[in-house]
């Protein structure tokens, strides 16, 4: 045999090895791994990790049990008296529907959920364009930015009284109020503001939009750090101005945020209650009288809880009724 056949017969040998080694040998059962105890190590780990499911809920307990006590308890606390007689420590009498005829037919309800519905749309309206004029001025990473906007936010973490107190103030009636005076540099004459019928609603609504703004403003800031900038410079190359991109661009980018602040705005403006309350208390002669301050005054100050449980769930079931329907409108919108 030549040196060469010799080769071939040893690769071909070695080539018959690597192929018996490389084939799988006949599959055999394979026990668990177990641990000292004899348990399989695949059911330890398994509850492991079935024990470790309630820990997240065992750290929101204290404050789910809190918000049941405090939110939900008294939900249904109040469904129910709606439909009683409220009467403390002589009890309670079922009267059906009762409480909720008393209330859709008391003087001046319709006239309060008109003024509601009207400083409802003032206030979503007004404190979403402000806040979205804000947000753009306001956009950016800048040091001095960033104070400017925690200074702007101070209307929002300021106690609703002390802000009213400070209206209230500024809306002096005389001529040397604040902003009467104010108007005196510019030509016009003192305003009555939350003392006239004609212009209470509007100081109340000015109000309600200056406080609500910032919040707007916040929520606007973080949507518009999600719009694409690529589409900002392409509509820029394009020769698009500023209110053009704005309109194309920066709006069709906020769509789910304004569905969001128009949610959570309407909802604040319908139950709006302390702003009104302590700066004219639904005065004068009703010009401001809001849903909520009627079922203050038919709860509290008449002594009518049963009443006042009917108004609230009234309300709630506005709320409802709006939140539902915007989100209809938007999926059907997006179909």
């Amino acid at each position: 045999m030549t040196s060469v056949d010799q080769v071939k017969t040893a690769a071909a040998a070695a080539g018959s090895t690597s192929r018996k080694e490389a084939r799988p040998e006949a599959a055999s059962p394979v026990e668990p791994a177990t641990t000292g105890s004899g348990r399989p190590v695949s059911r330890r780990v398994r509850n492991r990790r079935g024990g470790r499911w309630w820990t997240p809920w065992l750290f929101l307990a204290p404050a789910l049990i809190l918000f049941l006590y405090f939110k939900f308890i008294p939900m249904a606390s109040a469904l129910t008296m709606s439909f009683q007689d409220v009467q403390p420590y002589l009890g309670n009498r079922w009267v059906g529907g009762e409480n909720y005829a008393t209330v859709l037919s008391s003087d001046g309800f319709r006239e309060a959920a008109w003024h509601t519905v009207v400083l409802a749309v003032g206030q979503t309206l007004g404190s979403m364009l402000l806040g979205l004029a804000l947000a753009l001025l306001m956009e950016g990473q800048g040091r001095k930015l960033g104070f400017v906007r925690s200074a702007a936010f101070l209307p929002v973490v300021v106690p609703i009284a002390v802000v009213a107190e400070l209206w209230r103030i500024m809306y002096h009636p005389t001529e040397d109020g604040m902003l009467n005076s104010l108007l005196g540099l510019v030509g016009f004459g003192p305003s009555g503001f939350i003392n006239d019928p004609d212009t209470s609603m509007v100081s109340i609504m000015l109000t309600g939009i200056w406080r609500g703004a910032p919040y707007d403003m916040m929520i606007f800031l973080a949507g518009l750090a999600g719009v694409d900038r690529g589409l900002y410079e392409a509509a820029k190359v394009d020769g698009a101005s500023r209110l053009q991109r704005i309109r194309h661009v920066t709006v069709p980018g906020l769509r789910a945020v304004l569905t969001i602040l128009f949610i959570l705005a309407a909802i604040r403006g319908l139950r709006v209650f302390t702003e009104v309350f302590l700066l004219t208390n639904g005065g004068p002669d009703g010009s401001t009288e809001v849903v909520m301050t009627v079922i203050y005054k038919l709860g509290l100050e008449q002594n009518r809880l049963g009443v006042g449980a009917a108004g609230a769930v009234l309300l709630f079931l506005a709320t409802l009724l709006l939140t539902v329907g915007v989100h209809l409108f938007r999926r059907r919108g997006n179909e």
